[in-house]
């Protein structure tokens, strides 16, 4: 195994470990189904996740850092500027871009049909945010390889872009939440569990709003931040209506087959092009 592989694997183990145990000592709120229902699913879907990225994508968002540094490729490549600054603005872009795709798959129906299977989980906590299907994975790789390549992203900026991407989506669905003293601070920053949680409410305003993953300062730059949920931080029910919380929901091939049929439970459910409207109603 690479260094790269060592460090991703480390981190995310780390972190995983440590969001766990927080919230098996001080859970937020009551689950609706046990994690030994749950956690096989999801957990199942990041195994496949990664699996579909090293068959079809090996060389994934570093590798592309890797050739356009190499080839002299992209904006950033253009300029004699310090590493530090080529690194910082590097992952600015990277973390604008992410924001602008997560919104994306919320406003596009097609994107939509893949993206609801993360919002379709019944509740919150650290696997929710491992909880994304296979085609999201592939088609986000692909946008962070374009802008890698445009930008002229360098590798080591790339790496620990991804390594703090996949730990605040750990720790920003955790079942937890911060000290009142520390959560306005933190989330003045990075995306806190507070924050992130209002955006899987049934509620669909506020499903389409706070979409940033990292760096919380991208919804109140474009408008789209919601600060509280209308219920309150614990009346916000998680999730879609369409898809309640039933023994087959925690299925791994029920979520898999989730973009491709449409529910069976909502009398709301219309046409793909509108599906997306209807799925947070």
């Amino acid at each position: 195994m690479t260094a790269e592989v060592w460090w991703r694997l480390g981190c995310f183990i780390g972190i995983l470990a440590i969001m766990l145990l927080w919230e098996r000592l001080a859970p937020k709120r009551q689950a609706q189904l046990s994690p030994k229902k749950r956690w096989p699913a999801n957990l199942g879907i990041v195994v496949i996740d990664s699996i579909v990225l090293r068959l079809l994508i090996p060389a994934g968002a570093v590798g592309a850092a890797l050739w356009a540094e190499q080839q002299s490729v992209g904006l950033l490549q253009q300029f004699d500027w310090p590493i530090w600054l080529t690194g910082i603005l590097g992952f600015l872009v990277l973390d604008c871009a992410i924001y602008w795709q997560h919104r994306l798959f919320h406003r596009v129906p097609i994107l939509w049909r893949i993206h609801r299977m993360h919002h379709a989980d019944t509740d919150f906590d650290t696997t929710t945010g491992l909880r994304f299907h296979p085609i999201e994975i592939v088609l986000s790789m692909l946008i962070k390889i374009a802008v890698v390549a445009v930008f002229g992203i360098g590798a080591l900026t790339v790496l620990v872009f991804e390594i703090i991407l996949n730990a605040t989506s750990l720790f920003n669905h955790g079942n937890v939440a911060l000290p009142r003293r520390l959560e306005g601070p933190v989330r003045a920053l990075i995306v806190t569990q507070e924050m992130h949680r209002i955006h899987h409410s049934q509620v669909q305003r506020e499903t389409d709003s706070n979409f940033s993953f990292n760096l919380s300062l991208w919804d109140r730059l474009f408008g789209s931040y919601t600060a509280k949920p209308t219920a309150g931080s614990d009346g916000i029910a998680i999730g879609l209506n369409e898809y309640p919380a039933t023994p087959q929901s925690t299925k791994l091939t029920y979520l898999l087959m989730i973009p491709f049929r449409q529910p069976q439970h909502s009398a709301h459910a219309k046409s793909d092009t509108q599906d997306k409207d209807v799925s947070k109603q």
